[in-house]
């Protein structure tokens, strides 16, 4: 009798705990350039920063929701097969592209200044990155996806009013409609793009 309630005392203990332990957006986004960050000034090659860096994008972005998001109306009329074909070379092309571009960074300081609660599943968390001699400070918008408070992720950064989803989606569609809205032409510049 004892063993019985000592068990439903632990699965309701963890069940509350699981709730209450859910991630502010927030928390997560610091937590995250905090990792990035601690990577990026380790004496470590270039190389070995980039795989690194590919682990926490894999871990932190919802980079299947940007793919498709960025595929525009397109994603209406292609078959399971292309879909599934596109999510692979988007995510080669992305995490090679969030890499390399991140590698460049030596120890770079972001402070999160603020949330924003916009609907049911986002978040937009603000951020500042730090001035360097090199380069001025920037403001970061992080659009953080928290349908599933425990696990949020990252669904687009606005760099200075600028979003980088909607770029790259322009960028798509531009590839598209030069090449009679031929997916196997967007195919090809994301190969080329993850394979040099």
């Amino acid at each position: 009798m004892m063993k019985k309630k000592l068990l439903v005392f632990l699965i309701v203990y963890f069940s509350i705990i699981s709730v209450s332990f859910s991630i502010e957006p927030d928390i997560f986004v610091q937590s995250t350039v905090n990792r990035a960050s601690k990577l990026l000034g380790e004496d470590i090659s270039k190389d070995e920063k980039i795989e690194k860096l590919k682990l926490i994008a894999k871990e932190t972005v919802d980079i299947k929701g940007i793919g498709f998001y960025t595929l525009g109306a397109k994603r209406k009329t292609i078959n399971e097969e292309e879909k599934l074909k596109y999510s692979q070379l988007f995510e080669e092309y992305f995490l090679k592209s969030f890499s390399s571009r991140l590698a460049e960074y030596t120890n770079p300081e972001i402070d999160v200044t603020n949330k924003e609660k916009i609907s049911e599943n986002y978040t937009i968390v603000n951020s500042i990155l730090k001035a360097t001699k090199e380069r001025p400070e920037i403001n970061i918008d992080w659009r953080i996806y928290t349908k599933d408070p425990d696990n949020p992720l990252i669904r687009d950064l606005i760099i200075e009013g600028l979003s980088l989803a909607r770029t790259q989606k322009e960028e798509f569609a531009s590839v598209l409609s030069s090449n009679e809205n031929n997916i196997d032409a967007l195919f090809k510049v994301l190969k080329e793009f993850a394979d040099n």
